[in-house]
């Protein structure tokens, strides 16, 4: 194994000048991008709607493709799944992630072609390493295995043709012959679909391993790394997997979690974040700590970016990367060697530079509190929460917080529930320090609360260990991407969580 690193590092900076190319000549790039996809699908179903063979500009391209959400795409998407060929792209698709990132109780079937998988999703993993290996020459990561934390949903059959299941299971499962010989666990592990027996597998299967690094979302690998720790009797990590150099994140801001990694890893390793979701693999930062993740534009997606204050709006208006602003808050719209045609992911990011474009994840288009004027947003609250966690010495595993809305007595407020793994020494303290913090990053939210005029101090209850993932496990939702959402604009969430903290 330890060949492969030297082979692929010579590999990696043969890569490089592609992606340097792409890097120099961003507007051209993403134009070639969008007239490779138009070719493909300018003689299917939705071609023929929206007469792509007519389209050239992108004035024309806007004008004659509305935005669409998954409910608008669904009846084409149905149509693929029951065997229909040419609706949305030109080469047949026999794969679909079911959608898994929220607690909503409806599932979404994502079209995956083979395009999408070796031009997006392998190719996006392939040149994170070759970023990677940029800038940290003397890696030795492939001389072991990677650690993958997928999800738990089992590939599943819907009929002699299609297969679905959530996107790790479709990735392990078409993952080239290159990637099984860097991977561990052994693929039944990985796919096993009942969460906390897969957690002891996945710790009994890879301690005897030689594991150079650990991609997964950073809560259930915190789980597998505290049982790791329990099995082996080890007070760190690094004691387990003494070659361990490096974490790959995505799903949730690592940010709240950053302290009780160092903890239990117990040395310093690098951290990469990605952006990687059922419809695409989007961004990665170029090197660990970067400031944002490199936006990916030669990996067949077309970029538009929708402005907040246009969403709902009956013809909301997107610009190009050349129009972006650093700072601003938009909704990423895609077109994709899958399918989806000027589709809304949902998230909403900021930009963070131009040329090179990086960006950074700031929430989901419905999770934020904005119920007074205050336009909370998902990175905010993650920032606030981790400042007042390092100021009273307390470690937070998992937090979601909702409005409180204004009463015959009392102003309005925010609610949070947050489930500690050490306690505040004082939680009026971690109160204060949070609604400070808040105050200091978001002028919105401290105007509301001056004088307590639109926003009093915030409520928090501690909640107790583990009942975030119980009440995921009675969702049926436990594992994997599923995650608690963070903040909501009403009292679904929160109030379904009491409920079930009463039951307990």
């Amino acid at each position: 194994m330890k060949i492969l690193s030297p082979a692929f590092s010579t590999l990696a900076r043969l890569r490089y000048s592609q992606i340097e190319d792409w890097i120099q000549d961003p507007i051209a790039t993403q134009r070639k991008v969008l007239q490779d996809l138009v070719t493909h699908a300018q003689y299917t179903s939705i071609g023929r709607k929206y007469g792509l063979t007519r389209l050239f500009s992108m004035s024309a391209f806007k004008k004659s493709i509305p935005i669409h959400e998954y409910d608008d795409i669904k009846p084409w998407i149905l149509q693929l799944m029951n065997g229909e060929e040419n609706v949305l792209w030109n080469t047949p698709v026999k794969w679909f992630a079911k959608s898994s990132g929220t607690t909503s109780d409806k599932s979404k079937f994502i079209p995956i072609s083979e395009e999408c998988l070796e031009d997006c999703h392998y190719k996006a993993a392939k040149d994170v390493l070759t970023l990677y290996y940029r800038h940290v020459p003397e890696s030795d990561l492939l001389t072991g295995k990677g650690l993958v934390i997928g999800g738990s949903h089992q590939v599943n059959k819907h009929n002699d043709e299609v297969q679905y299941g959530d996107l790790s299971a479709v990735l392990l499962q078409n993952t080239p012959f290159w990637g099984q010989w860097l991977r561990t666990p052994e693929l039944s592990i990985a796919l096993m679909d009942e969460w906390e027996t897969k957690i002891e597998s996945l710790a009994q299967s890879t301690i005897q391993e030689n594991v150079t690094s650990v991609s997964g979302v950073p809560t259930w690998t915190l789980v597998l790394f505290k049982r790791i720790l329990e099995i082996t009797g080890k007070s760190t990590i690094k004691e387990v997997w003494p070659n361990l150099e490096l974490y790959m994140h995505g799903g949730v801001s690592f940010t709240p979690y950053a302290e009780q990694f160092h903890q239990l890893i117990g040395a310093p390793i690098n951290y990469i974040e990605i952006y990687n979701a059922s419809e695409g693999f989007f961004a990665a930062q170029m090197k660990p700590n970067d400031d944002g993740m490199l936006l990916l534009l030669d990996h067949g997606i077309f970029y538009e970016f929708m402005p907040l204050e246009e969403y709902g709006k009956e013809n909301p208006k997107t610009v190009g990367l050349d129009k972006v602003e650093i700072g601003h808050h938009y909704a990423p719209v895609i077109t994709t060697n899958s399918g989806l045609w000027r589709y809304l992911v949902g998230d909403t990011i900021q930009f963070v530079s131009k040329f090179p474009f990086k960006i950074k994840v700031s929430g989901r288009l419905k999770h934020f509190i904005n119920a007074f004027g205050e336009e909370l947003m998902v990175d905010q609250a993650d920032q606030a929460i981790a400042h007042a966690a390092h100021a009273t010495g307390a470690v937070v595993n998992d937090y979601t917080a909702a409005p409180v809305y204004f009463g015959e007595h009392h102003n309005g407020a925010h609610e949070w529930l947050v489930e500690f793994e050490t306690e505040p020494g004082s939680l009026e303290e971690f109160i204060l320090v949070l609604d400070q913090h808040l105050q200091t990053i978001n002028s919105d939210y401290e105007a509301k609360r001056h004088k307590n005029i639109a926003l009093s101090l915030p409520k928090i209850a501690a909640l107790p260990k583990g009942l975030f993932a119980g009440w995921l496990k009675s969702k049926g939702k436990l594992g994997g991407q599923h995650k608690v959402p963070r903040l909501s604009n009403n009292r679904q969430y929160i109030d379904e969580i009491k409920a079930f903290q009463g039951y307990q």
